[in-house]
């Protein structure tokens, strides 16, 4: 009210000093004030409005009549004419102040309808980037209180039965049994309640959801709007949990292959040598006693062999989860690397392993058994995946509190655009795929380990050299 006051105010003192100036320090004629009042009444009506332009004209055809039309000095006019020009001023400038009072009516009209696209447009972001079903109401009514400045947002779940609730002030309560009303009807789409508006959200004629929303009153396309992006946000999470649990799915049935082939393909050589040894024992019972034990420790080696590939496998399947439990000890690294290097001998053959080691590696906190099995899966793809003449080499080096161990063998380069990929679970380069058997879960294991001991597993192939290094903290304990 005060605004408006002040507005008229100025409207008339604009309209007093125009007829000061034309009349004492610039006399002009008749024609060049009234296109002066007509000038400064249009600039009211575009700057304020229809009020304050109407009252600056009726002012202006007073002090025209009084100041500029013969006879000055009275609101007597003696020229029928000037009757003529005078409300034929008058009508000019309400007609064009209220011509320009709706141009820009239309125009704060047209940038309204702009901030409400934009609003919606960047609403249907935040919805596109949502997580997942279980996320996406929480994740709801924070983006819609801040994308449309809102008061307060309530959101129902009938699915779960479940409320969510972001807000700056506590006006909305108890708006529950609206909620779930709204949520069960198919018919109106919204409704005023006294200061917010509770809203169905439907797909199609299915009610899936409700909400109550606290703030700036917005027209019911813009409300509509919303409704249909949340609905077709909350359609698409679900989808893309389905997804998930179909993958989720896939991937646990491949695995299951994958491990069942491993362990056909791994377990052939010992059982091969068993059953190679029992056999001669059995068809040549008279064997003088260091032939028959022999054959008996080569029998128990492979059976050991074999009962640590079952081990193994059994471990990778445990570690088909997103969340591996440590059980730190603290431990020599260099004692668990030549358990593991020990226990793969027979693979390793005839291999030469070059270690380089620093002489007093510090002691400390990491999972024996998880790191014996990352080790492991390094060394085999190492071996597996190099020339047999060739070398593999081990450095391991404690500096500045990481420890460093880093495996090489001299093979064939991986290709960068495979680097990037070689840790992700099931994953085979296209150029071993069909040549070297594997399952394309130990690298993924091992990278899994490794991250749960906050360290980070990296690969480097070039120049017939490929590594892959270990890099760990060291600590005394795993949180």
């Amino acid at each position: 009210m005060a605004q408006r006051s002040f507005r008229l105010l100025v409207s008339l003192g604009g309209v007093v000093v125009v007829t000061f100036v034309a009349h004492r320090v610039i006399p002009v004629n008749a024609t060049t004030v009234g296109f002066a009042y007509l000038l400064f009444v249009l600039i009211i009506a575009s700057t304020w409005g229809f009020l304050e332009a109407a009252a600056s004209s009726i002012l202006a055809t007073l002090a025209f009549n009084f100041f500029f039309l013969p006879p000055v000095g009275t609101f007597t006019i003696a020229d029928p004419q000037n009757w003529v020009a005078l409300f034929s001023f008058l009508a000019t400038s309400l007609v064009a102040s209220r011509l320009s009072a709706k141009a820009k009516a239309r125009a704060l009209e047209a940038v309204e309808r702009q901030q409400d696209v934009e609003r919606l447009y960047c609403f249907s972001r935040a919805i596109l980037m949502s997580d997942n079903a279980t996320s996406f109401p929480s994740q709801l009514v924070e983006s819609l209180t801040e994308i449309f400045q809102l008061k307060g947002v309530v959101w129902y779940e009938p699915r779960t039965g479940e409320f969510y609730r972001a807000a700056r002030t506590a006006r909305i309560e108890g708006v529950e049994d609206q909620l779930r009303e709204a949520a069960a009807s198919s018919g109106a789409f919204s409704e005023t309640r006294q200061h917010y508006v509770v809203m169905g959200v439907h797909l199609g004629s299915e009610p899936v959801a409700s909400m109550a929303l606290d703030g700036s009153k917005m027209s019911d396309s813009v409300l509509q709007g919303i409704a249909n992006l949340i609905a077709i946000g909350l359609e698409r999470a679900r989808a893309q949990d389905l997804a998930q649990q179909i993958e989720a799915a896939r991937q646990s049935e491949q695995l299951r292959t994958t491990l069942i082939d491993a362990m056909a393909h791994e377990f052939k050589t010992p059982l091969t040598l068993i059953k190679a040894a029992t056999s001669s024992l059995l068809a040549n019972p008279n064997e003088s006693p260091e032939s028959r034990e022999e054959q008996l420790k080569i029998a128990d080696d492979e059976a050991e062999h074999l009962k640590e590939l079952i081990d193994n496998a059994i471990e990778m399947a445990r570690l088909d989860t997103t969340h591996i439990d440590v059980r730190p000890e603290t431990s020599n690294f260099e004692d668990t690397l030549r358990a593991v290097l020990a226990s793969m001998q027979a693979k390793i053959d005839n291999r030469p392993v070059r270690v380089v080691c620093d002489k007093q590696l510090p002691a400390m906190a990491f999972d024996r058994r998880l790191m014996k099995l990352a080790i492991k899966q390094l060394l085999d793809n190492a071996v597996k995946y190099s020339h047999s003449e060739t070398p593999v080499d081990v450095e391991m080096h404690g500096r500045d509190g990481v420890l460093t161990v880093a495996i090489s063998d001299y093979g064939d380069d991986i290709a960068a655009d495979e680097q990037t990929r070689i840790f992700e679970r099931f994953y085979r380069g296209p150029s071993i795929k069909y040549q070297i058997p594997g399952s394309g879960l130990g690298l993924s294991i091992a990278h899994s380990i490794v991250q749960a001991h906050h360290g980070k597993l990296t690969v480097s192939s070039q120049g017939g050299r490929t590594t892959f290094q270990i890099t760990l903290p060291v600590i005394q304990e795993i949180a």
